[in-house]
């Protein structure tokens, strides 16, 4: 070959290791831009709540309205609203610090000049007391109106709407604390204390006759005995079903209505060991959770749990315990829209918490040793402050993930109506009263439950059926299995998702306990036949033509006779030793539900995806090793098989290992059939009897419902990242372990 040749070829050699180097770096680098896209969106999960005062300014209430007792915001943080005692409602313009109009409660009857008390239900529904022992219940919300004549400029429009009137008791004198609430549109109910600390609920009921005309009852109930000491506060939960009240001494009680309408007393107990009083109390959103805060400065939250038996009456159990503030808690105020909490001590410092995550979100102290009137944001995202000095703070807050922290995400929570913390999943509910649960355990346990039983089917038929092929089998056999197994890769996944829901789940629910009896049979049988079949050898006629690489074919038909009577034979089984039905003397005896879509409908038909990988890559690297390694081994009086295990099995040991490691990745990446197959149960059990849901089904059954830069939206993300690093730490553990191999046994 001239020299002009030979340059030429150099050449093209030094442009395809460029071109090749070059494009192995685009592939690292977008795999790295993936990533780095990915983590940038699961970033914001975890940053801190910010709070800026976004204005201040100084309100003269006049004097008509009476000092001022309620304060509020509308939902977008625009219009606020002050109470005064003589009953007078102010609005007052955010933006500019100017009251925009003004009016007056009306009196309940003629009798009611002036208003004792103000009880704020939520946010813009509160309760008038009045002198009279009568109390009105009124709500304030803002309508939203466009102006045609001016460009369809936005205003907001104040509504006042009184929603129901209590009379005073008959021949009662003026109570010491009363307050009504609306539990629906036709009952609310009025909560009173009078002089002599007895407790009594007043339910107004209202309901159309037939012709159309309302009529009003009213039902009165007394809670039993006086109260042994002077409560602290008192307060009821929205539905009206339970009555929390805190006393003096420390003590803690709970009513409870049945459902005859009374109520029962459940709770009367004192909180800590060292009698510390209660000082504020407040019904968490969705009113299963009580905030208690005391005189230490502490908060704490709990909520009626149940025996671990189900059995017994549910008793207040404490839950979560807050960040402690630096003195005695003055007030609480729940979010009426999630789990977040505002606490108030007497400094006036302002700390605002999430339940669930026991995370502190800010830490304000607006008004050093002035605390004033306080109110939270629909959403939490608006504070007002009002000092006693009429100084009025709105501060904005953005924190839009406050559910979300490590102990959440991978620690056992304690969530509400849950007899013990627990490792739970569940993004969304039916109720508004919702506490995300948001434990991505579950979602990691099921992908590697899944790979795990996936792995122990295919892994051994892949593995025996390569050595078998490359070693032992005739070169017909080997020319037809290999293609054949190799066209398996070729079926869709979802193909085998929709025959594994549709066609093997049902099958194996009918035949359960003909399956299980075969994974013994079966083995049984071929042991059986190959001892037998040794022995018959010499004595058959064409036995040794079979022998040399043939033996399976009077296997398939011994095997499919096995199968046959195992299946027959199982249902008589299950009549005379199984109650009539294995699955359900399971569930019975052995408390193991089973389910139609289980981790044994998910072994197989993750397996079948997974067998062509290992068996193709298995059979390559045995087949790879030298004849030479072979004919030393067997020249030096080594049977077949002993060649096979100590010779052929060691060195192309770093081949079969990465086969079983690109198959490992396929079973943990794997999508659409774990989500056709599975059943999506988030559950952390290994019974084989059971679904679970992995992180790949789990992006793809909650990313069409997750809202843009929402918290499920981010979580998705950040299951992916999940993903990778799962994936990369196992690609990097295989090479590792491959090099290894390499170097212990050569180059194979």
């Amino acid at each position: 070959m001239n020299a002009k040749q030979i340059n030429k070829i150099k050449r093209l050699d030094r442009l395809a290791r460029r071109i090749i180097t070059l494009g192995g770096a685009f592939v690292i680098l977008c795999v790295v831009a993936i990533l780095a896209l990915i983590v940038k969106v699961t970033i914001p999960l975890f940053m801190p709540a910010t709070v800026t005062l976004s204005n201040t300014f100084h309100l003269d209430v006049p004097s008509e309205l009476g000092a001022p007792a309620l304060v509020g915001l509308d939902e977008y943080g625009e219009l606020g609203f002050v109470v005064g005692l003589n009953g007078g409602l102010a609005i007052v313009r955010v933006k500019d610090g100017m009251i925009e109009s003004t009016r007056r409660l009306t009196p309940p009857s003629e009798s009611a000049t002036a208003v004792l008390r103000i009880h704020a239900q939520d946010n813009r529904r509160f309760s008038a007391l009045w002198n009279d022992g009568s109390i009105s219940l009124e709500t304030l919300h803002f309508e939203t109106e466009f102006d045609q004549t001016r460009n369809y400029q936005k205003t907001r429009r104040p509504v006042l709407e009184r929603l129901a009137v209590f009379p005073p008791l008959t021949n009662a004198p003026l109570p010491a604390l009363a307050f009504a609430i609306v539990v629906n549109e036709t009952t609310a109910l009025r909560v009173e204390m009078a002089p002599d600390r007895r407790i009594s609920i007043t339910q107004r009921t209202t309901k159309k006759s037939l012709v159309g005309k309302e009529i009003t009852t009213f039902r009165t109930r007394q809670l039993g005995d006086p109260l042994p000491s002077k409560p602290v506060d008192m307060v009821m939960a929205h539905s009206g079903q339970a009555l929390y009240v805190a006393l003096e001494s420390g003590t803690l009680m709970r009513w409870i209505q049945t459902p005859a309408g009374d109520f029962r007393l459940t709770d009367d107990f004192s909180p800590f060991s060292d009698k510390r009083q209660i000082t504020a109390l407040a019904l968490i959103s969705g009113d299963t959770s009580l905030a208690l805060g005391d005189s230490e400065g502490e908060v704490t939250v709990w909520f009626p749990v149940g025996a671990p038996t189900g059995l017994g009456e549910k008793k207040m159990r404490l839950i979560h315990t807050l960040p402690p503030m630096e003195t005695g808690v003055q007030r609480l105020l729940p979010s009426p829209r999630d789990k977040t909490l505002l606490a108030q001590d007497q400094s006036g410092r302002l700390v605002l918490n999430y339940v669930t995550t026991e995370r502190r979100l800010i830490d304000l102290n607006p008004a050093a040793g002035q605390p004033g009137l306080v109110s939270l944001g629909d959403a939490a995202k608006h504070l007002l402050v009002v000092d006693p000095t009429g100084q009025w703070l709105i501060w904005s807050i953005q924190n839009p993930h406050p559910e979300i922290s490590w102990n959440v995400l991978f620690g056992k929570v304690w969530y509400e109506g849950y007899p013990e913390p627990a490792h739970v999943w569940q993004s969304s509910s039916a109720s508004d009263d919702y506490e995300p649960k948001i434990s991505l355990l579950p979602l990691i346990f099921g992908t590697i439950k899944g790979t795990l039983y996936a792995l122990l089917f295919s892994v051994p038929l892949a593995l025996f059926g390569a050595l078998y092929v490359s070693q032992f089998a005739a070169p017909l056999v080997r020319r037809f299995v290999k293609p054949t197994v190799e066209l398996m890769a070729a079926v869709p996944s979802v193909v085998i998702g929709f025959l594994a829901a549709l066609w093997f789940a049902p099958l194996l629910e009918q035949h359960l306990l003909g399956f299980l009896l075969c994974t013994l049979t079966l083995p049984l049988s071929v042991g059986l036949w190959m001892l037998l079949w040794r022995r018959w050898i010499p004595f058959v006629p064409g036995a040794a033509r079979l022998h040399r690489g043939l033996e399976f074919i009077p296997i398939i038909p011994l095997l499919i006779l096995a199968g046959w009577i195992t299946v027959s034979l199982a249902p008589f089984l299950e009549r005379h030793a199984f109650q009539g039905s294995f699955n359900t003397w399971l569930f019975t005896t052995g408390h193991v539900r089973y389910d139609l879509r289980n981790c044994v409908v998910i072994a197989f038909a993750l397996g079948f995806a997974v067998i062509p990988i290992i068996f193709t890559l298995s059979e390559d690297a045995l087949s790879n090793v030298p004849y030479s390694f072979t004919a030393a081994s067997l020249a030096l009086g080594a049977s077949r098989w002993q060649t096979v295990w100590h010779v052929i099995l060691p060195s192309a040991s770093p081949g079969i290992f990465a086969g079983i490691m690109i198959g490992l990745g396929r079973a943990v990446g794997e999508t659409m059939i774990v989500l056709m197959a599975t059943g999506n149960t988030p559950i952390m059990d290994w019974s084989i009897f059971n679904g679970m849901r992995t992180l790949s089904a789990n992006i793809a059954v909650e990313l069409p419902e997750a809202p843009l830069d929402g918290t499920l939206y981010r979580l998705l993300f950040l299951s992916a990242v999940i993903l990778f690093v799962m994936t990369f730490i196992l690609n990097t553990v295989a090479e590792i372990t491959r090099q290894r191999l390499r170097k212990k046994f050569g180059r194979y």
